[in-house]
C-alpha cells in the first residue's frame, strides 16, 4: 500500500476525530481540539493517507521551555493500516524533518495496559540508539481521582539520527 505522509490540515480534523473514535482504547478529544492540532499544531503532527484517505495521525508539540524535547500526545492508526508498522513510520518521517533536527528527546505517556504502545517506544529507542526511562506522570488517583488510569511518562534520548 503506498502510503503519503504530509502536514496535517485543518480539513483533516473531523477525519483524526473519527480515527480516534473508531480506535479504542484512545481517549476522544474534543472535535475542537482534532481541529486546533491540525491547524496551530500542523508543524508538529504528521497524517498519514491513501487514495486521499486519512490512514494514520500523530500529534504533539515542543515543551514549551524545552525546544529540545517533543512531546507526542498522540498516534492513532486506523484499522485498514494495522499490523504495517505504521505507527512507527509516522514518527520516524515527524522526526526526520528539518524543523525537528534540534529535537533531542522524544516524550509520551502510556498507560501500564498498553503493551502495543509500549512495544513500539522501546522500538524507536533501540533504533535511535537511545536510552528509554519511565516515570509516573499522572497518578490514577492523585491525578484522575480514579477515573482513568495511571499515565506513565517515557523519555527517549538523546536521539541519535
Amino acid at each position: 500500500m503506498d502510503i503519503a505522509f504530509r502536514v496535517p490540515r485543518s480539513e483533516d480534523g473531523l477525519a483524526v476525530h473519527q480515527l480516534v473514535e473508531q480506535s479504542p482504547p484512545l481517549d476522544t478529544n474534543s472535535l475542537y481540539c482534532n481541529l486546533l492540532q491540525t491547524s496551530h499544531f500542523a508543524e508538529t503532527a504528521i497524517a498519514a493517507e491513501h487514495e486521499g484517505q486519512l490512514l494514520g495521525f500523530v500529534s504533539g508539540y515542543l515543551k514549551p521551555g524545552q525546544s529540545d524535547t517533543y512531546f507526542l500526545w498522540q498516534v492513532v492508526v486506523g484499522e485498514a493500516a494495522r499490523g504495517q508498522g505504521l505507527a512507527k513510520r509516522m514518527i520516524q518521517a515527524l522526526m526526520a524533518r528539518e524543523s525537528m533536527a534540534s529535537v533531542n528527546w522524544l516524550e509520551t505517556t502510556i498507560t501500564p495496559d498498553n503493551e502495543p504502545s509500549q512495544r513500539l517506544f522501546k522500538s524507536l529507542a533501540r533504533g535511535w540508539q537511545a536510552d528509554l526511562s519511565v516515570d509516573v506522570l499522572f497518578d490514577r488517583d492523585r491525578h484522575f481521582g480514579g477515573r482513568h488510569d495511571t499515565e506513565q511518562l517515557y523519555r527517549i534520548g538523546p536521539i541519535v539520527r
